[in-house]
């Protein structure tokens, strides 16, 4: 019988290490840690950033684990620091407001959910935690789509997927109502992925006011919104608070 891969071992070290905790590692961090040459590890994390299981952050050029390997299990998800800083938040959102609460970040092209607490009563609901959905028809996505977290140009590429008649298909229709996201600061989606049901969502910012996710509001139609179908300015407000206790938490500064 073969014996291990060497390089699959290193890899899986480097990974394992990335995993250990919330802050970033440099290449001689990495390579010191691991008893590794530095042309070594270097070639390692090339690939694995090739293949988004690691990223390189652009200004101090460390190593953190990539966005992809959420989407191979939860086990990353308890070690992403968007996640862990944002559940008690969340937690506190969810019974203030008696609404469902799902945190959100890109992933090749859709939402990837990464934390959702049930709305608080005694109804069946079902995990999200893992889900993609989709960004021009969700209010985690426009937020993301908005504030440029998530590129629109890909999404128009492939077109826009009509999910109910609500769903904005139109790209002229879309870019408007990003244009007025921005403007808002908070999302709405209102029957445009599900009939009945509707969420409100607000961006969630990191070092530089950059927007790194975006946290939501969601249920059925006539709890999130008013009888004239505008989202309630309560639900809203208890969202952006939120939003702006977990960006001061990741670093953001008052916006």
């Amino acid at each position: 019988m073969a014996g291990p891969v060497q390089s699959i071992e290193r890899a899986a070290a480097i990974l394992r290490l990335l995993a250990g905790g919330p802050r970033r590692l440099g290449l001689g961090e990495v390579a010191a840690s691991l008893g590794l040459a530095k042309g070594t590890a270097h070639g390692i994390l090339r690939t694995l950033q090739h293949v988004d299981f690691v990223e390189q952050d652009a200004a101090t050029g460390k190593y953190q684990l990539g966005a992809a390997l959420l989407h191979l299990g939860t086990s990353y998800l308890d070690v992403n620091e968007l996640r862990s800083r944002s559940i008690n938040w969340a937690d506190a959102l969810a019974a203030r407001s008696g609404e469902a609460v799902r945190l959100g970040t890109p992933l090749e092209g859709n939402v990837l959910v990464i934390h959702h607490v049930f709305r608080p009563d005694d109804t069946l609901q079902t995990l999200d935690v893992g889900s993609l959905l989709p960004l021009h028809a969700s209010s985690l996505g426009k937020v993301l789509l908005a504030f440029g977290t998530a590129p629109l140009e890909p999404a128009l590429e492939v077109g826009l997927e009509a999910y109910t008649r609500h769903t904005l298909v139109v790209p002229e229709q879309l870019t408007r109502a990003l244009a007025e996201i921005r403007e808002l600061g908070w999302a709405a989606e209102v029957q445009e992925m599900s009939m009945g049901e509707a969420g409100v969502a607000s961006p969630i910012r990191g070092h530089g006011g950059l927007v790194v996710g975006a946290i939501s509001l969601s249920g059925p139609v006539e709890r999130i919104c008013d009888s004239q179908g505008r989202p309630r300015p309560s639900l809203i407000t208890l969202l952006r608070e939120a939003a702006r206790a977990i960006s001061r938490d990741l670093g953001a500064t008052r916006w």
